[in-house]
């Protein structure tokens, strides 16, 4: 996993590939929109998104290869059948390239992770 040092996502933007950035700005812009309630902050290096009363999360990084996306499982799981053509495992979601990124899908994980409290 590539890991930046920066300590704010603004920073974090600043230093990405600039190919990627209009992408990951508009991730980020997403996620500020569908996350009420939810703090900004770097993590492992990577923009994310927390809610401190129940730990729901959500995070996106620019990797080498692919941008990724990071859902709870249980979100995942939820979205499973419109998530399976993707490149994806158990919490995350891979696109090679980041203009294939289906920001509609996108905006419903956000919303489903705010919506839902984490069980446990």
């Amino acid at each position: 996993m590539v890991q930046s040092k920066a300590a704010t996502v603004d920073a974090y933007l600043e230093t990405v590939e600039p190919g990627r950035a209009p992408w990951l700005r508009k991730i980020r812009a997403c996620a500020l929109e569908n996350l009420p309630g939810f703090v900004e902050d770097m993590c492992y290096g990577m923009p994310h998104y927390s809610r401190a009363a129940d730990g729901r999360s959500f995070a996106f990084n620019s990797q080498k290869q692919y941008v990724s996306l990071y859902v709870a499982p249980e979100i995942h799981a939820m979205n499973a059948q419109t998530l399976s053509g993707l490149d994806a495992g158990k919490a995350c979601i891979r696109f090679r390239k980041p203009e294939t990124i289906d920001f509609d899908l996108l905006a419903k994980l956000l919303r489903d992770t705010a919506a839902i409290p984490k069980t446990s």
